[in-house]
């Protein structure tokens, strides 16, 4: 049996949580230390997973042999930071997004992965989902017609979720946070895989008069490869939390929804699920873990590298300002 690759993770919110518990169920990774500046945090990690290791520093946990790889799911102002001590450890690095707000570190970071061939990829949970590799065919082989229209919509019955109340006030705040970045950059990131980099022509941010708080709305109109872009989203209101991303082409459509949904329809028709979402959710969150095997290892894989995620938040960027 292949041997099982040791992963360090920091930050135990819930993006940390989420990886620890997908990480125990797999069967070539493992998580086998962690760290969080929240000891509560710590101690009852250190008690759900008996054999985990609980680091008293970061450094600590880098420099342990047993690890090849570093889950960065710290908030985001910390992540190159922690990513260029992995680096210097010898260890590949999985981080949570958005990569970096400050764009000039994250192409620092860049040049020295090239320079030097590191190991590393950004958490972009639609990466190895069947939506995006359906949505991505759709295009390469035409089954739905020349592309003719991409529309993005999020909504969300308060910001941040009831469930992200452990995360800090960062994801409240305009500095680092808000929906736009933490879920709209999903979206783009599958719009910019599948039809390439997307230029924003029009912007329009609503913004609380605080000068603190994150985005309450956002309209905007851009393009990619030609094709017209609209995404709408919005906090508040007696709408449950939803998303989709549909794309309309000449001769049907394809959509993503509700995060792992699937449907499409031919021109004229209804709409045709794809599976059911928690059948696609599970293909897809245990086809990311193989693929961070595969990354670990210096094999061929398809997540998203720290080039591809500092251009998603470079499209991100220019859609939180005004134009």
């Amino acid at each position: 049996m292949s041997e099982r690759i040791g992963i360090g993770v920091i930050g135990l919110g819930v993006m940390g949580q989420r990886m620890l518990a997908r990480l125990a169920a797999h069967s070539r990774a493992h998580a086998c230390a962690v760290w969080d500046p929240d000891a509560t945090a710590l101690e009852q990690t250190r008690q759900r997973y008996p054999g985990i290791v609980a680091a008293r520093a970061p450094g600590e946990l880098i420099a342990m042999r047993e690890l090849r790889c570093l889950y960065v799911a710290s908030p985001p102002a910390s992540h190159l930071e922690y990513a260029g001590q992995a680096f210097d450890a010898g260890l590949a690095v999985f981080c949570e997004k958005p990569l970096t707000v400050d764009f000039e570190a994250g192409r620092r970071s860049i040049a020295r992965i090239v320079a030097q061939k590191l190991r590393a990829a950004v958490n972009f949970s639609l990466a190895s989902s069947p939506g995006l590799a359906a949505m991505a065919a759709a295009v390469e082989d035409g089954s739905i017609g020349e592309p003719r229209a991409v529309e993005i919509e999020v909504a969300f019955d308060q910001w941040p979720r009831a469930w992200q109340s452990a995360a800090g006030r960062w994801l409240a705040q305009r500095a680092a946070g808000g929906f736009t970045r933490e879920v709209l950059s999903h979206f783009v990131f599958v719009l910019q895989r599948v039809l390439g980099r997307a230029s924003v022509e029009r912007s329009q941010p609503e913004y609380p008069p605080d000068g603190v708080s994150a985005e309450r709305a956002l309209e905007a109109r851009l393009s990619a490869a030609g094709v017209p872009v609209a995404i709408e989203g919005r906090v508040g209101g007696s709408h449950p939390d939803f998303n989709r991303m549909t794309l309309s082409g000449s001769r049907g459509a394809i959509e993503i929804h509700d995060w792992f949904g699937l449907r499409r329809r031919s021109a004229g028709g209804d709409w045709v699920a794809e599976r059911s979402p928690q059948e696609n959710r599970a293909t897809g969150q245990a086809a990311q873990l193989d693929q961070v095997v595969a990354m670990v290892e210096g094999r061929a894989h398809a997540l998203p590298d720290f080039a591809e995620a500092l251009a998603v938040q470079e499209t991100i960027e220019a859609l939180l300002t005004r134009r």
